[in-house]
């Protein structure tokens, strides 16, 4: 029962990725969180990890889905991606000797601080027209915020999307766009802090956990969100502007008391 919601819940993780650039982080983590919330002190942990390996793979898809005249977008930021790697790799490093409540909380607080800044500073619901090709390229995202962006996200959890959609929204990107973006910024986050938590030391007493993944639950989410991440980039559906805007916002809500509740 347990392994057949968490499909259902992958499948809504698809639908996320595709529609609002999230690989899984903000779903999965408060989900991973109530699932093995027997493993005491270590859950917040797992799912943070466990969290990192769905985003990986998710965002792998998304991108190889995404239509090639969108990725031209990030050409020539080489230097925001490797930047982005290493904050991933130093994030995911930090979120293994971390105690439960600073990855808790400190996820809880940081979506909540995203959605105060969202609803309170203009430019994500209206889309900024203010841009700066030459500082920040195509994407809106400066390089210099590689490194901080790819460190919080892996560290928390959170995925690259939460750090990275507000950015291109203000830079002028339509959400389409920006949520689309956030899928490639994401891989080149996740695929170094999977890497760390992989060689992470198994706990034996956690059956189905590797280093500080899940991978049974890993797998599950990923059974029910791949075929919709592919349907959708496929055929993409026309949301309006605020409906995507306002649901980006929403989404950020309901996982932040989820995890606060849990």
């Amino acid at each position: 029962m347990e392994s057949l919601l968490l499909v259902l819940v992958g499948v809504l993780v698809g639908l996320t990725t595709a529609l609002f650039g999230f690989g899984g982080g903000f779903v999965t983590v408060p989900i991973i969180t109530v699932a093995d919330a027997g493993l005491g002190d270590r859950a917040a942990q797992v799912a943070a990890a466990t969290s990192a390996l769905v985003m990986l793979v998710n965002a792998a898809v998304a991108t190889a889905s995404t239509r090639p005249e969108v990725l031209r977008a990030l050409r020539g930021r080489t230097g925001l991606l490797l930047l982005l790697a290493a904050g991933g790799a130093v994030g995911a490093a930090a979120a293994g000797g971390a105690p439960e409540a600073a990855l808790r909380w400190g996820f809880v607080a940081y979506v909540g601080a995203t959605v105060v800044d969202l609803l309170v500073r203009p430019g994500f619901f209206g889309g900024s027209r203010r841009t700066d090709p030459d500082r920040t390229g195509a994407t809106g995202v400066p390089t210099a915020l590689g490194l901080p962006i790819g460190a919080i996200a892996a560290f928390l959890g959170v995925g690259g999307s939460v750090l990275t959609v507000p950015v291109m929204r203000r830079s002028g990107a339509p959400m389409a766009v920006a949520t689309t973006l956030a899928n490639p910024l994401t891989l080149a986050i996740v695929a170094p802090a999977v890497a760390v938590v992989l060689l992470g030391p198994a706990d034996a007493s956690a059956p189905g956990v590797v280093g500080a993944v899940d991978v049974r639950a890993a797998l599950a989410l990923l059974t029910g969100a791949m075929p919709v991440i592919v349907l959708l980039r496929r055929r993409p559906p026309r949301v309006p502007e605020a409906v995507h805007a306002w649901g980006y916002l929403l989404l950020l809500v309901a996982a932040a008391c989820t995890v606060a509740l849990a």
